[in-house]
């Protein structure tokens, strides 16, 4: 859903997407998200298409467009959805965190939802600083990952690594309660994170706002 419902908001606005991965290739589907989202007819019909299944079975590599200011000119964005998958590999990725810091240098928009800002907690800019540092984001909590059970499988706590990232200038937000919508936008419209599942179609959105103003 995390991913599904943004698509459908960029997509029913004609934004033209390109999804890409670490390796390239089939980008792997989290099978616990798919069951959340068997209720969810948006993730049903965006797993299932043969229109949509392309985006995700056949993904371009990431090493395509690191340090390629060419093949990044043409997008607005960059985003990054959840599934536990993000805290393993991209939160760790030198290419992913490379890629981040050119589209944040290039004066785009760098956006995530629940996991998706695993992406974000060891991005530093040119200067050093951090690109997080100062900032308002939100993202996976403490809380809702004990409520799922897999706070012991994770390499970090998400919420503290971005509460370590944004530094006493900035600020983690969450919704009042687990699993409410919260979706932070900072930066002049420029820095996009949410919460949660629930908050994946408010990111998309706040995306398709920042790109369209």
């Amino acid at each position: 859903s995390e991913f599904a419902h943004p698509y459908d908001v960029l997509n029913s606005a004609s934004v033209s997407l390109t999804v890409a991965s670490p390796r390239g290739g089939l980008s792997p589907v989290d099978p616990s998200s798919i069951d959340a989202a068997k209720d969810d007819q948006v993730s049903t019909n965006f797993i299932n298409s043969p229109s949509t299944k392309s985006l995700f079975e056949q993904t371009r590599p990431l090493s395509d467009f690191v340090g390629n200011p060419s093949a990044i000119a043409p997008f607005s964005a960059i985003f990054f959805p959840g599934g536990h998958g993000p805290m393993f590999d991209l939160a760790t990725s030198p290419e992913s965190q490379q890629l981040i810091r050119e589209f944040w240098d290039a004066g785009k928009v760098v956006a995530a939802v629940c996991h998706g800002p695993a992406a974000l907690v060891n991005v530093k800019l040119a200067d050093g600083s951090h690109l997080l540092k100062g900032r308002k984001v939100t993202g996976f909590t403490n809380e809702e990952e004990d409520m799922v059970q897999l706070s012991k499988f994770m390499p970090f706590m998400l919420e503290d690594k971005l509460k370590e990232a944004v530094g006493p200038e900035g600020a983690f937000e969450k919704a009042p309660g687990a699993w409410g919508e919260k979706v932070v936008v900072d930066a002049e419209g420029r820095l996009i994170t949410g919460q949660n599942p629930a908050s994946a179609t408010g990111v998309g959105k706040a995306i398709l706002k920042a790109i369209s103003s």
